[in-house]
């Protein structure tokens, strides 16, 4: 059975969570990636651009601030200063917070297009 042909599961309530959460500070694009069985390191991606480097400095201290009030804190933090790309490592999910022009470089929903994935709106 190929990647297309898979079942799609749900995302877990953290990953929704985090998606609403980017969506709170106007975060556009926000896409997650079901990378279970693609990738051993992470079971998911959340994506999310920020149209400046305050902005995506706001959705990535927002997100960092809500999940550690309910007691979900990141193992690894990455980018927040430069805040071009700010990595939020959470084990079993990872948050990526772009730039645009960052995002476009990337482009991690090409390199991983066979994963399912979920798009999120306001």
């Amino acid at each position: 059975m190929g990647p297309s042909s898979r079942r799609p599961r749900p995302f877990p309530p953290e990953v929704v969570r985090v998606a609403h959460l980017a969506l709170d500070k106007k975060a556009e694009d926000v896409l997650a990636l079901d990378l279970r069985g693609i990738s051993s390191a992470t079971d998911f991606f959340l994506l999310a651009t920020g149209l400046s480097d305050t902005q995506v400095r706001a959705i990535a201290e927002h997100i960092l601030e809500e999940m550690e009030a309910s007691g979900l804190r990141p193992l690894h933090v990455e980018g927040l200063e430069g805040a071009r790309w700010v990595l939020l490592d959470y084990v079993d999910f990872v948050v990526h917070v772009f730039h645009p022009s960052a995002r476009a470089f990337y482009q991690l929903e090409v390199l991983w297009g066979d994963a399912p994935s979920q798009a999120f709106s306001p």
